[in-house]
């Protein structure tokens, strides 16, 4: 975390303002690709379990990616990763746009193994940023940072949406998103502090973490039961991410331009449930609004499946997105509940959680294949009742001793 100095030196209203637009980079970035994955599948002429392993890509560079990351961030900061990563999983991006213009599967792969490289670096960077902007403040801001990624995915669904309904090429909208994704991290990474989540001997309040304590974390039985619960949510919001528009597509026979709408609707959802999150998390805790949100993923899960008309899955959609929406950044925050080695944790969460995007795409892409992607979808529901049942350990433990001497 950063140190008392430089958090005197740092404008928080700034800070805020960088982090937020800096959450929405990975977010836009990602539903850019989303929302031209059907057109994409038809240019690199793949079927579903094909491009299931083709987004494999993508989670297996997230995995690396999140494998290091809470030690590269330890060494470097936090700053310094998300300017390298940014620009390098736009990078990424714009090989995408290009590899699929040529109708290469393997480049797509690879491009995506880049973009999930970077992707997966800067995401673990931003959380213990949003973790020791949280600290500074006082506020539960987590679930608004994540606002930040949700409005970036809905303004990469929208522009996604726009472009296939005009034709435009995969080549021209990718590579146009990355370039303008890269000027917005070179304008707004000069505002974080310099050393969030380094490792500092000089630090006045705590000795830093060795390399063996940072990896004695897995053995932590909360951290476990935590990262379970931002597994199934991950999934729960991964696999709309992934095979949405899709979805809507071969189960409901709608148009292209129509599955990227719907995909819409549902990153919408999770806006809006992010943006008014803090309120509810601060009003009724963690486990409560973890519970209830976790029913309304189930029953969206349910009318997508079983709608029968595309209108009731959208409906569906909506209550999904809703549902899906706050437990990776409630597991976000509960891992750094414990200052010393909060970013350890965040990262050690953020690798659980990102399981779902590893095995999800291809599991989901062979379920497919043989079931059909709507019922795959039970799978997942699976997952979002675990998460649900596992919702008790997000309490935070000062709460958990005060529960213990009362009883």
């Amino acid at each position: 975390m950063s140190s008392p100095t430089q958090l005197h030196t740092v404008n928080l209203a700034k800070w805020r303002l960088a982090v937020f637009i800096l959450f929405a980079l990975p977010g836009l970035s990602f539903s850019t690709w989303v929302s031209r994955t059907p057109v994409i599948r038809d240019l690199l002429d793949v079927n579903t379990s094909q491009m299931g392993w083709i987004i494999f890509g993508l989670a297996a560079g997230s995995m690396i990616g999140l494998t290091f990351a809470g030690h590269i961030v330890a060494r470097y900061g936090a700053r310094p990763v998300i300017i390298s990563c940014g620009l390098l999983f736009t990078a990424g991006l714009g090989a995408v746009g290009a590899s699929a213009s040529f109708s290469s599967a393997i480049a797509v792969f690879i491009s995506l193994l880049f973009f999930g490289l970077g992707y997966g670096l800067a995401e673990v960077a931003l959380n213990v940023e949003g973790a020791a902007l949280e600290r500074a403040t006082g506020k539960t801001l987590m679930p608004a940072l994540h606002a930040g990624f949700s409005a970036g995915t809905l303004l990469g669904a929208g522009i996604g949406s726009g472009a296939d309904a005009l034709e435009v090429s995969v080549l021209v909208h990718l590579s146009g998103i990355a370039v303008l994704v890269t000027i917005i991290v070179l304008a707004f990474f000069r505002f974080l502090p310099l050393a969030t989540g380094k490792d500092d001997e000089n630090d006045a309040d705590e000795a830093p973490m060795s390399f063996t304590e940072r990896l004695a974390i897995w053995k932590e039985r909360r951290l476990i039961l935590l990262g379970l619960i931002v597994l199934g949510m991950a999934f729960a919001e991964g696999s709309a991410s992934d095979w949405l528009p899709i979805m809507m597509v071969d189960g409901y026979q709608v148009e292209s331009a129509m599955g990227s709408s719907i995909y819409a609707l549902f990153v919408g959802a999770m806006l809006i449930a992010r943006l008014s999150g803090g309120y509810f998390l601060d009003r009724y805790g963690r486990v409560p609004v973890l519970r209830a949100t976790a029913v309304l993923a189930i029953i969206g899960i349910l009318l997508v499946i079983f709608g029968q008309h595309y209108l009731v899955a959208a409906v569906g959609v909506v209550f999904w997105g809703l549902g899906a929406a706050l437990g990776f950044p409630v597991g976000m925050s509960a891992a750094a509940d414990v200052k010393r080695g909060a970013a350890a944790r965040v990262s050690a969460i953020a690798t659980i959680g990102y399981l779902a995007f590893l095995a999800g795409p291809p599991f989901l892409g062979l379920l497919g294949e043989h079931f059909g992607l709507l019922r795959a979808m039970l799978v997942v529901m699976v997952f979002v009742i675990i998460s649900a049942l596992l919702s008790q350990a997000a309490q935070p433990p000062e709460r958990k001793a005060k529960a213990g001497e009362a009883s």
